[in-house]
């Protein structure tokens, strides 16, 4: 996937306002928010890594894995915590988070070739406790549920692109996350389409920011900005209903 370059809060080819979530969409449909184009992409990364043992390619690059492992560990988050990875493609997160001592990892994909791979690969790092399943999450199992730690490190970003309704499938997005976060877990996007603020707009309701991760930077025209975004929110706590109060 392409980073789109983000300087001041705007990009090239999209208007300041209405901007998201104020009944415009953010950006132009693209072919990279089909399940049919990662379909065939993983085909070929799953042929590829037969052909020549390569995982393929690490979203938003190394550094952005180490990003994640570092806040988990300044955080103290114990080892055996849940996590979901959300769109795990060749898994390789999963493979570094449990090198570094975590043990209750799981990775969901809607592309059943991303999982072959990333159970290959999974099996080439003799790492078989990471569970890896074909789910979508916009339609998630009534057994993805109850995790501590959830992380996005571009799904969010496809899914915006999907030709089809991708404004109700952002709100679908977050009714999962919903789902399958508890209460008070954290939830870490890494992003390279959306700012700080519209992500925030996003994920306004039942979230809070915690934290925005440092990434780096670029200068042009004199202008300092971000090419990726990458955030931490805290799924809020659930308030007793008044029939809560009542029972």
């Amino acid at each position: 996937m392409a980073a789109a370059m983000a300087v001041a809060g705007e990009r090239p080819g999209r208007p300041a306002e209405p901007g998201p979530g104020r009944g415009e969409e953010p950006f132009s449909p693209s072919v990279l928010g089909t399940r049919e184009h990662w379909d065939a992409a993983y085909e070929r990364e799953l042929q590829t890594f037969q052909d020549i043992g390569d995982a393929g390619e690490i979203w938003f690059g190394e550094e952005s894995m180490i990003r994640i492992i570092k806040w988990l560990e300044k955080q103290k988050v114990p080892h055996d915590s849940p996590v979901l990875d959300i769109g795990t493609g060749n898994g390789v997160l999963l493979i570094e988070l449990a090198k570094s001592g975590y043990t209750n990892l799981t990775g969901i994909d809607y592309s059943p070739s991303a999982i072959q791979l990333s159970e290959k690969v999974r099996e080439k790092e003799g790492m078989s406790d990471i569970k890896l399943k074909v789910e979508d999450f916009l339609a998630p199992s009534d057994e993805l549920s109850g995790f501590e730690i959830c992380i996005d490190k571009g799904t969010f970003d496809a899914i915006s692109l999907n030709p089809d309704n991708a404004v109700g499938k952002r709100k679908q997005y977050v009714r999962s996350l919903c789902s399958v976060l508890k209460p008070e877990g954290f939830f870490l996007i890494t992003s390279c389409n959306w700012t700080k603020e519209e992500l925030l707009n996003e994920f306004r309701e039942g979230f809070e920011i915690l934290e925005e991760l440092p990434t780096p930077k670029f200068c042009f025209g004199g202008r300092i900005g971000n090419s990726v975004t990458a955030l931490v929110f805290q799924r809020k706590k659930v308030r007793p209903s008044i029939l809560d109060k009542l029972d």
